[in-house]
């Protein structure tokens, strides 16, 4: 069974700011370890709205469209918005984009990778910082 990882938009704009492929790091994990990588609307809207070149957008989209897409149901939407609520009484106020990415890994069972301090907060939310 693969083990399904839905890299968060941080990853890709971390990537893209010191001149790296953000892709390269997932092929040798799909043979090796058996990981299947996924993607969501908002971190492609997130990733998308930031690259300037047309030629690196075309890429870009070209590497999400071969990449598990995870829809947003309204299930996720309602997961999201419990979790916001959930959090907010807590007082831990996150980002709404990163409790929607959330949720979409919730509902899949898909670990975040990230190096997003907010995802640590998320209650059953399996996040890495690499890959291993």
């Amino acid at each position: 069974m693969a083990n399904l990882i839905l890299p968060d938009s941080n990853i890709y704009i971390g990537a893209i700011r010191t001149g790296r492929d953000p892709f390269r790091p997932f092929a040798p994990g799909i043979t090796e370890h058996d990981w299947e990588f996924a993607t969501c609307g908002m971190v492609m809207l997130e990733v998308c709205r930031g690259l300037r070149e047309p030629t690196l957008l075309a890429r870009y989209r070209e590497r999400f469209a071969v990449m598990i897409f995870i829809p947003t149901t309204p299930q996720i939407w309602e997961r999201a918005a419990h979790l916001a609520w959930s959090l907010d009484r807590q007082g831990r106020v996150l980002p709404g984009p990163d409790l929607l990415i959330a949720a979409h890994a919730l509902q899949t069972n898909a670990a975040i990778l990230t190096h997003d301090a907010h995802f640590q907060a998320i209650p059953g939310l399996r996040v890495i910082d690499r890959l291993e």
